[in-house]
């Protein structure tokens, strides 16, 4: 018998303020993603944390080691 999974976390970080887009400067997720998020099933929660994570790269929040700047 397997046991329940567990929510996929919030990424949250309590810093709760919207770009001029309408995206959380610090979990990066849009209006409608952060008021939907409790009701999510874990697999939207994980395409939301991937959209959150290219949304943090393009704004230059993530760099990736070994990536070739843009030029």
């Amino acid at each position: 018998m397997s046991t329940p999974e567990r929510p996929v976390a919030s990424p949250c970080v309590s810093i709760c303020a919207l770009d001029d887009d309408d995206i959380c400067t610090g979990c990066q997720r849009t209006v409608e993603e952060i008021t939907r998020w409790s009701r999510m099933t874990n697999e939207e929660r994980r395409t939301v944390l991937g959209l959150c994570h290219e949304r943090a790269k393009v704004s230059g929040l993530v760099w990736m080691i070994g990536a070739k700047p843009q030029l």
